[in-house]
Parts: structure tokens; sequence; C-alpha cells
């Protein structure tokens, strides 16, 4: 059960990384182009963004201290 909780985390981080990379870098033209319907529930604002890697970051925390990793 372990492995499928550092998969799920390793997902969520890996998807936390690319959203802040697209809002970061100025790709949101190219995010609101490609995946428009997706783009109108979850924006790839700045704020939003490193708000979802900060949740990441807190479940990894929370794996960790639990002993998980």
């Amino acid at each position: 059960m372990r492995y499928v909780e550092v998969i799920i985390f390793a997902l969520l981080l890996i998807d936390s990384i690319s959203c802040n990379a697209i809002a970061w870098t100025g790709e949101e033209r190219w995010y609101h182009k490609h995946f428009r319907v997706f783009s109108r529930y979850f924006p790839a604002t700045k704020g939003w963004c490193t708000y979802y890697l900060i949740l990441v970051l807190w479940i990894g925390v929370l794996l960790l201290v639990n002993g998980v990793f």
C-alpha cells in the first residue's frame, strides 16, 4: 500500500511543478489555447499554482513524518 501513496504523491508533485512552470514562465496563452474547457475551471494563475505546490509539499512532509519514505 505504501507504494501507491508514493506514486500518487510523485504524480501530484510532477503536476504541481508543471503547473508552476506554466504560470511563472508566461505560457498561459498556450495553456488557454490548447486546454480551453479545462482552463476555465483550473486557471494557471501564479497564486493558485503556488498554493497547489505548497499543499503537495505539505502532503510530502506528512508522508515523510509518518515513515512512508
